[in-house]
């Protein structure tokens, strides 16, 4: 695993992931091939039940790096493509992760960036960060479906035809983020989330994840049904016999990866 641009550690079941491309993190074309690179690897990596994304410096990240971005379109054929194709992956690669991300938000999180904490299962903040999509002012267009998908209609007009970067406590005020804290809180605030996680049957969190993902876009019969049927699935499974044998002997339940 590369780190390079993208740094990672793993303790207690948790992976920190932080991005580490000064001075405000912005996603060049390797800054993205490799996030998406640690992404993929910690979803085989046995033992890793969560993960928190955060940056490095006082920005989570600033979207895309503008200069690499002006040079798409200009080389080979299909080099728009391909970027667009990466633009992508980034974020629904966090998204499809098996196992939950937290985004810890130190500081702007902008364009793409924004969209990075978004693809993420939980947000907190730094009463430092901001949430903003800048593409208007800068002749571009983007991250307008990610925003709807967690904020309501009105504000996500606002911030794509404004430009308005929203402060974390508006967001936290609004309950569209778990957190807002102060700087130093936050890694403690984003971690103390994760190891709940992680103490949690991690075949349970899987198909949890698995069906919060799934029925977003199901009708309520429909999806109700896919979880039932991901209830079964889970009865069948040993984490789900031991955790009712912890709850009777009156004791912490004691999982095991599958991976």
């Amino acid at each position: 695993m590369k780190n390079d641009l993208v740094k990672c550690s793993i303790e207690d079941h948790v992976a920190v992931v932080t991005m580490d491309a000064p001075p405000v993190n912005a996603q060049s074309r390797e800054f993205v091939e490799e996030l998406i690179e640690v992404f993929d690897a910690l979803n085989e990596t046995p033992g890793v039940r969560c993960v928190v994304l955060t940056g490095n410096g006082k920005c989570f990240s600033a979207g895309a790096d503008i200069k690499s971005r002006a040079k798409v379109g200009q080389g080979q054929p299909g080099d728009t493509y391909r970027h667009l194709r990466r633009t992508r992956e980034v974020g629904f690669v966090i998204t499809e992760m098996n196992i939950p991300v937290i985004a810890a938000v130190n500081g702007p999180a902008l364009g793409a960036g924004m969209g990075l904490a978004l693809c993420s299962d939980m947000i907190v903040a730094s009463d430092k960060a901001v949430f903003g999509l800048p593409e208007i002012d800068i002749g571009l267009m983007g991250g307008v479906r990610h925003t709807m998908r967690a904020f309501p209609l009105a504000l996500t007009r606002r911030m794509v035809l404004t430009g308005w970067r929203v402060p974390a406590e508006e967001l936290y005020r609004r309950g569209l983020i778990e957190a807002c804290v102060a700087p130093e809180a936050l890694m403690d605030t984003a971690m103390e989330m994760a190891r709940a996680i992680a103490s949690k049957s991690p075949a349970a969190v899987r198909l949890a994840k698995r069906a919060i993902n799934t029925v977003e876009t199901m009708g309520l019969k429909d999806g109700y049904r896919f979880e039932q049927n991901l209830t079964v699935e889970m009865t069948r499974h040993e984490d789900s016999k031991e955790a009712m044998r912890a709850f009777m002997e009156k004791r912490p339940p004691v999982f095991k990866d599958d991976l």
